[in-house]
């Protein structure tokens, strides 16, 4: 027993050195593999970068260089479609400005207030609207003014625009598309059938519609536009027909008041969809 106790202590010694031996390989064996992976992976990585492999990429979700290649796709997708998007946006505005300056309002301050109206015809009873608002004697001013226009209701709006007395005034300097129409409704009575002289007289009458410009520094409103139409129709009809329309583009100043006369306000057919009158600001 007493001879046992020595081997015994260097069995165990023994032991203890296999162990940290095995241990210590493991260790080591483990260690090599794992930077043997990072090398590989290193070395993938940058092969998805420098392109050496790019062909042998597949779209399987384990290879390691998938992740890589994809999420560089789409940074330069996303980096390529800015900068056209930025490109393309510049060169259209470019152009814009140059065909068409008025369109393009650029380092403002505020966006320029839209500025129109479109009044349309009003029925009203006859007894207030037979011979319209004739312009007061000497002004000059052929015609008869039409007052009775309607800003609010159905297809009508005044944006920014005042109706006053059938007149549209002017809100702020500019260039403004200036536009009217009148529609005429004549009605042929048994009374006229039967003076054969007034009938013709009457079949061969024009009808004229003008808009004037009133401004403040002149006394005499002036002429923008004029338009006719020969009002011939034909014996056995029952009324007739005819439209006058016109527009044009005209330097406006603020305070300037705009109106339409015709040559027979009592004929106008008021119905909105026919007879309108209306201006906005270009630029």
């Amino acid at each position: 027993m007493t001879g046992s106790g020595p081997k015994l202590g260097v069995l165990l010694l023994l032991a203890v050195l296999l162990q940290t031996v095995v241990v210590t390989i493991t260790v080591l064996h483990f260690t090599t593999a794992l930077n043997s992976m990072k090398e590989t992976f290193a070395r993938s990585s940058v092969s998805c970068l420098t392109g050496a492999d790019l062909q042998s990429v597949t779209a399987v979700r384990g290879d390691p260089c998938w992740q890589v290649t994809q999420q560089l796709h789409l940074l330069i997708e996303k980096s390529l479609s800015q900068r056209y998007q930025r490109q393309i946006s510049s060169a259209v505005r470019d152009e814009v400005s140059r065909v068409l300056p008025s369109l393009v309002m650029v380092d403002r301050a505020s966006p320029r207030p839209k500025v129109a109206a479109h009044v349309t015809g009003s029925f009203l009873p006859k007894l207030e609207r037979d011979g319209g608002a004739p312009v007061a004697a000497g002004r000059r001013v052929q015609g008869q003014k039409i007052s009775w226009w309607e800003g609010q209701k159905g297809l009508a709006f005044l944006q920014d625009v005042q109706l006053v007395d059938g007149e549209l005034v002017v809100p702020q300097p500019g260039l403004y598309y200036v536009y009217a129409q009148t529609y005429f409704r004549h009605t042929h009575s048994l009374e006229e059938e039967g003076e054969d002289g007034e009938e013709a007289e009457d079949r061969g009458r024009p009808l004229l519609q003008y808009v004037y410009k009133k401004v403040s520094s002149y006394p005499v409103p002036i002429l923008l536009m004029k338009t006719s139409r020969t009002s011939c129709w034909s014996r056995g009809s029952q009324f007739s027909l005819h439209s006058a329309h016109q527009g044009g583009l005209f330097p406006l100043s603020s305070g300037d008041r705009l109106f339409v006369t015709v040559t027979n306000a009592s004929a106008v057919d008021m119905d909105e969809k026919s007879s309108f009158f209306g201006a906005f600001l270009i630029s």
